[in-house]
């Protein structure tokens, strides 16, 4: 029986907590640190704050040839705030300003598969293999097999269908409820369904990882791993 090396299944959890954890608190002071020492102007600290998730795609794209995936996330979050703060500030759109991101996150994912790999390959690879070579060279050989190719798929679309889903249940709820209930009800609604998709994703994606690494193991020997 080939030996499944499972150590190459498991993502690299501290690497992966301290690079969202960079991604996400950065971008956050620089923007209160401008709000509070530059200009109260909130275009000028969200454009303050896109400074480090580009400085960090730059710097990611020409000392490893690929862009950090949740760098991306990041300014995609930035933007869509811009684009809501262009609408102005009326009632309704402040409260559904929280819900540009995850809904623009949802439409990329969606448009994303009609490209060659869908977004959720490269954030798996990300997780998974980081800047290590050799792991990104195994986990790109899991792309051969049907059954990869349809897990990365429809993890994709799970995740548009969760975020697109959660921007317009949002806005129903905004045209239909009180402004207490939208304020109460959103961000349970939002963390009950990233959370529910994110052990799913994980769990469903293990079980694809190891045995496409088991069916390597066949098609190509140990060396694979």
């Amino acid at each position: 029986m080939q030996k499944v090396d499972v150590e190459g299944a498991r993502p690299p959890l501290g690497a992966a907590v301290w690079d969202i954890a960079l991604n996400a608190i950065i971008p956050v002071v620089l923007y209160k640190l401008s709000k509070h020492y530059l200009s109260s102007s909130e275009l000028t600290a969200l454009l303050i704050a896109t400074t480090f998730p580009v400085g960090k795609s730059i710097f990611d794209l020409l000392r490893r040839g690929q862009v950090d995936p949740v760098s991306i996330v990041v300014l995609l979050g930035i933007a869509a705030n811009g684009v809501a703060l262009s609408f102005g500030g009326s009632p309704r759109l402040l409260l559904v300003r929280e819900s540009f991101f995850t809904g623009a996150f949802g439409l990329a994912c969606f448009f994303s598969l009609l490209l060659p790999r869908p977004m959720m390959f490269y954030f798996a690879r990300h997780f998974i293999a980081g800047a290590d070579p050799q792991r990104q060279a195994r986990f790109n050989a899991g792309w051969q097999l049907r059954e990869v190719r349809f897990c990365h798929r429809l993890i994709t679309t799970v995740w548009g269908c969760v975020f697109v889903g959660e921007l317009i249940l949002r806005i129903v709820l905004i045209y239909h409820a009180s402004t207490a209930t939208v304020l109460i009800v959103s961000p349970a609604l939002l963390g009950t369904l990233t959370v529910a998709a994110m052990i799913w994703a994980f769990s469903y994606g293990r079980r694809v990882r190891l045995r496409a690494l088991a069916q390597l193991d066949q098609i190509s020997g140990p060396d694979v791993r």
